[in-house]
């Protein structure tokens, strides 16, 4: 079973907020609904950037890496793929 690494983004430069799931469509439209409270309190709605892992610990690793690196860091990741800030839902595998 795959699991994911995500970003969401409230918006360009906005707040971000990085999670890890086995089910990523799912757990975007958790955060959609408000079912998170970081997500909801800062409007983080737009799944900017994913990478998909065969197992748990790697993506596990990969998720606790991204949280500890510096905000520049991350929005070099996310331009790297996605230079617009688009909604990549639909990408979703």
């Amino acid at each position: 079973m795959p699991h994911y690494v995500y970003i969401m983004a409230s918006r360009p430069g906005g707040a971000l907020y990085t999670g890890r799931t086995n089910d990523l469509r799912a757990r975007v439209e958790a955060h959609r609904a408000g079912l998170s409270a970081h997500t909801a309190t800062y409007g983080i709605k737009t799944l900017v950037w994913f990478e998909t892992h065969e197992d748990f610990e790697p993506s596990l690793l990969r998720e606790r890496r991204i949280k500890r690196w510096r905000r520049a860091w991350k929005d070099a990741l996310i331009q790297e793929v996605n230079p617009d800030w688009r909604n990549l839902t639909r990408e979703i595998p």
